[in-house]
């Protein structure tokens, strides 16, 4: 980044140093001047499958955009597929980071014997507060491990937990914990709704998200030990619990937010995703089988592309890790530049939102309220 940039048309002035922009307007005889911060955002260009040639992609489109990205990873190599796109014209922000976490890699060993890894660096960046949120489509244990080592857990959190955001009937919801913790304990469950809670307000703008607990059936009592024990923590949390839910509830769109346990958690999603492309995959195949079929299809064209983009992954290109000190976004290892992008714009919007702070005042606030009445 520049130490100091200016922009300047007709009346207005813009002057950009560091992560500051100093931006000024003419009114009659009068400037009125306005200062903003530069968010910046860390790309881990070593993460995907495909690394690094998604993350150079979206991260041209996203500069292209005004979006402040920096990637991180190593420079040597990230040239090297800079030019082979023949995009080495292009001025990218590059932070070195010559160390690379494989998919294969165990997390633990991998941060003793490859310290210089690119997610590592990034967010120590964001814990020295030179950077404002991470987002990863890397190893997703990796990016869990140094997450929680190196930004710490939230007061009061126990277990940071992964979200998904999921299409469910005529909106959003988000759904944790999708395979951070395997074995919870029900207090946890409670961590997680509190989040998830916090979070769901701010994404959709919701005053009071309701708030569901994953069962194998409706009715208080039904499920396991686990969510046994879990359900009357939610019911004096304070938050809008709506009670168990099944996943026909979910998709219903009766709640905002689904809390399950790590493992519960990543059936749900893997089957849910599984179940997409099975429909999608039958529909083409029906489609193409008949003459007629694919006259239909031309006529109902638009709604079949609004079924696959609600239903692409794509289209949020992450999921949050809740409960560490920083914003970081964990995409899926095949993720493409256009999820990279999507992934990149969510982290914008929840920077913009104030999460954090929103975060760790209901950690407290609700916490506190159900160990009270407890």
């Amino acid at each position: 980044m520049p130490v100091c940039q200016f922009q300047h048309q007709r009346d207005n002035l813009t002057i950009i140093t560091g992560n500051v922009v100093v931006s000024s307007i003419s009114v009659g005889n009068e400037r009125i001047f306005k200062k903003e911060e530069i968010m910046t955002i860390i790309l881990d260009a070593m993460g995907s499958d495909d690394y690094p040639e998604p993350e150079i992609l979206a991260a041209v489109e996203l500069q292209k955009m005004g979006e402040d990205v920096l990637l991180v990873g190593s420079q040597d190599i990230i040239k090297q597929h800079q030019t082979k796109l023949g995009l080495d014209h292009i001025n990218l922000q590059i932070y070195d980071a010559p160390d690379i976490v494989e998919m294969t890699d165990k997390p633990v060993e991998s941060a003793r014997k490859k310290p210089n890894n690119s997610m590592a660096v990034g967010l120590n960046l964001v814990k020295e507060g030179k950077a404002d949120a991470f987002v990863t489509a890397g190893n997703t244990g990796a990016a869990f491990f140094n997450a929680v080592t190196i930004l710490k857990r939230l007061s009061g959190i126990s277990r940071p937990a992964l979200t998904a955001i999921i299409p469910v009937k005529n909106r959003k919801c988000v759904f944790m914990d999708t395979g951070a913790n395997a074995d919870c304990r029900p207090e946890f469950l409670l961590e997680f709704a509190v989040m998830g809670s916090t979070y769901a307000s701010k994404l959709f703008n919701t005053a009071a998200p309701k708030v569901g607990l994953l069962s194998n059936g409706e009715e208080a009592g039904k499920g396991n030990q686990l969510v046994k024990d879990a359900y009357p923590l939610l019911q004096k949390s304070g938050l809008n619990f709506y009670g168990n839910v099944e996943p026909k509830e979910v998709y219903a769109g009766h709640v905002d937010v689904v809390v399950a346990d790590g493992f519960s958690g990543n059936v749900f999603i893997k089957s849910s995703e599984a179940v997409a492309k099975l429909i999608l995959d039958m529909l083409k195949e029906g489609i193409s089988s008949r003459f007629l079929s694919k006259i239909g299809y031309l006529l109902a064209k638009p709604a079949f592309s609004s079924l696959k983009k609600m239903m692409d992954p794509s289209e949020t290109g992450a999921g949050i890790l809740l409960g560490v000190n920083g914003l970081v976004f964990i995409g899926h290892g095949r993720s493409d530049a256009r999820a990279l992008i999507s992934a990149v714009k969510l982290a914008r919007s929840t920077i913009d939102k104030g999460l954090m702070d929103s975060m760790r005042k209901e950690i407290q606030e609700k916490l506190s309220q159900t160990e009270e009445k407890g």
